[in-house]
């Protein structure tokens, strides 16, 4: 991960609601959610929660599957992982201890 993909991911987890929805959607599993189930679990209308899912799934934390008449939401964990791992890499790298 580099500065600017980390920077569009954590701008997109700054909302309160994005990171409820994204966290709903981590401990949902990678199976994920459908978009009709995720609405019922953080009890948000369906364009606000279309609106929140664009902004996750363009910082890549997201992604949609299209299964029938049904969308799929499912966290990237391997994108949440490459986050967590830029931000906490250089730890203390700094201090001459």
């Amino acid at each position: 991960m580099n500065v600017k993909s980390a920077a569009s991911a954590l701008e997109s987890l700054g909302s309160e609601t994005r990171l409820i929805i994204f966290r709903s959607l981590v401990r949902a599993g990678p199976n994920g959610l459908a978009v009709g189930k995720l609405k019922d679990k953080v009890g948000i209308p369906a364009s606000t929660l279309s609106h929140h899912l664009s902004h996750l799934v363009n910082a890549k934390l997201v992604s949609q599957t299209r299964e029938g008449r049904v969308l799929r939401c499912t966290a990237d964990y391997r994108v949440m992982h490459s986050l967590v791992d830029y931000l906490v890499r250089e730890c203390c790298q700094d201090d001459p201890c």
